[in-house]
């Protein structure tokens, strides 16, 4: 997806350098600060309830959004069908879970942002897990908790009903450029333009946004004798959506094997399901970066932006779910949608219908996307070799700003399956999406060349092959019980502008309608 901080003609920190910002002495007026704000809303919040909380401070002239983050604490209550009891009590310290989340975004279901008590149009975002999944794969920052089998031992040892039930408590942190709207926000001179206020709704959808990592290792030797094993043993050792089920260690001691003392360890691995009954917000806290400025710099922006608005590119993310699955031979599917300054394809392919933030690489050979009589890319992909991988660096800016980290480079070039076998996981692979590129790398240029239909329909049509087609298909075949998986997801990224005047007191538009050439252009004439 298009780095949208690459994007700007000038960047706001330019903008006040060269037309603002006037060197002052700090007499203790004028500093830089860090403030903690609380929420309006009354906390604890049940996982039901809209949270809505500032997002800056009347001590900040200047807001510093891109070094600002949220603070949640949650406390879960987390369900699983099985007590690990045959886990030998000299391996319960060494081995655990780990729950929690790829991306402390991922944790926000829904947002809509608010300016002067009125609702922003266009700024609803009804799918924000998704959108989070697609800008923070390439960085992810995982949070969460781990628990010990002995901890689950001491918590549900008196349990008798199933499922057993494990309270959980860990803390989010959120930086406020995680979130796709605010991605390339940096000074934010909000004593002209008005405070902003984000209402984040977070709805029963913990199933799909938390994650269960399944069966990391702490101990050198557990975690030895589990690599070695791992191509010979069906555990799950990777992140599964919570609410799914993964092949878990239920059972590890050893016996011996000879009079020696060398002795064997046995080993039990069966299907377990770990889901979540519900969840409080206990503790959200805005914690915000920004400086006073002095009446001079002030002056000197309200100026400026008397007659021309101040312009923060923006992207938006729309989820279009096709209509039809994979089969034995593979994927022909389409939608008809609308297109609106689209500037990436992203493509998802779930195995389970609850799946939100884990998707795995189909290994697919030829496949396309195609509309508006044109191929993306020009080229049929498969998913596992160089060219696709380079592609996919690049619709990322991964090999000019930033590397892709392990956990997405694995998931792009690791193969799952060969002719004659499955292959099983030796590491996470469920950070995988696929980005077609409709728009180039813009690097400032700020000229739109992406896909634009004037909000007419059109079709988006999704082909695509096995590379290894039957029973070691492992896109297909979900697992060994006959399960197939859902249709694949299509994810559309649309360019979108913020639009700030100093006007009436502070105004705000958020434009999800025009290209920046159709924004910009009348300014700078």
């Amino acid at each position: 997806m298009k780095a949208t901080h690459l994007q700007q003609a000038g960047t706001i920190e330019e903008t006040l350098l060269g037309n603002a910002v006037v060197p002052f002495t700090n007499d203790g007026e004028h500093h830089y600060s860090i403030k903690e704000i609380k929420p309006e809303s009354q906390m604890p919040a049940l996982f039901d309830k809209e949270i809505i909380i500032s997002l800056s401070d009347a001590d900040h002239d200047i807001t510093q959004i891109q070094n600002s983050f949220l603070s949640v604490v949650l406390t879960a209550n987390i369900q699983l069908d099985d007590k690990f009891e045959k886990i030998d009590k000299s391996y319960k310290d060494g081995l655990v879970l780990f729950v929690g989340l790829k991306s402390g975004s991922n944790l926000i279901r829904e947002y809509t942002i608010y300016h002067r008590g009125k609702t922003i149009d266009g700024s609803l975002q009804n799918d924000a897990t998704t959108e989070s999944f697609i800008y923070n794969t390439i960085k992810p920052k995982t949070c969460g908790t781990y628990i010990s089998m002995r901890e689950i031992e001491e918590l549900i040892g008196n349990q008798t009903a199933i499922p057993y039930t494990i309270p959980i408590r860990f803390r989010v942190s959120i930086p406020h450029d995680d979130l796709l709207i605010f991605s390339a926000f940096t000074d934010y001179p909000n004593g002209l333009f008005v405070n902003p206020i984000i209402s984040m709704a977070k709805y029963y959808t913990m199933n799909k946004d938390e994650l269960l990592g399944s069966s990391q290792q702490k101990l050198m030797d557990i975690d030895l004798m589990f690599r070695n094993w791992s191509l010979t043993f069906q555990y799950t050792k990777q992140f599964t959506q919570l609410g799914c089920t993964a092949d878990l260690i239920t059972g590890l001691h050893a016996e011996p094997l000879t009079e020696s003392g060398l002795k064997n360890s046995i080993c039990d691995i069966k299907p377990v399901t770990i889901s979540i009954k519900n969840y409080v917000i206990t503790e959200v806290t805005a914690n915000m970066a920004g400086y006073k400025a002095t009446d001079a710099c002030l002056n000197r922006i309200r100026q400026f932006y008397s007659q021309r608005p101040f312009v923060v590119p923006a992207q938006h993310v729309e989820v279009w779910p096709f209509p039809t699955s994979a089969t034995l031979t593979g994927i022909r599917t389409s939608q008809n949608i609308p297109l609106s300054h689209v500037t990436d394809f992203c493509l998802q392919f779930p195995k389970d219908a609850r799946a939100t933030t884990c998707f795995e690489n189909p290994c697919y050979q030829n496949m396309q996307v195609t509309t508006c009589g044109r191929n993306f890319p020009d080229m049929p992909m498969n998913t596992l070799d160089q060219q696709f991988f380079q592609l996919q660096l690049n619709a990322s800016n991964l090999d000019l700003l930033f590397e892709a980290t392990n956990e997405f480079e694995d998931a792009l070039t690791t193969p799952r399956n060969k002719a004659t076998r499955r292959l099983n996981p030796h590491t996470d692979l469920t950070s995988i999406l696929i980005t077609l590129q409709c728009e180039r790398n813009s690097n400032g240029a700020l000229t739109f060349d992406g896909l634009d239909t004037q909000n007419q329909n059109t079709t988006v049509e999704l082909i695509g092959a096995p590379i290894y087609q039957g029973a070691t298909d492992s896109y297909f075949n979900v697992d060994t019980s006959g399960k197939r998986p859902p249709p694949p997801i299509l994810c559309t990224v649309h360019d979108t502008f913020w639009l700030f005047s100093p006007a009436a007191g502070g105004s705000c538009i958020y434009d999800t309608n025009h290209s920046f050439d159709e924004v910009i252009g009348p300014l700078s004439a």
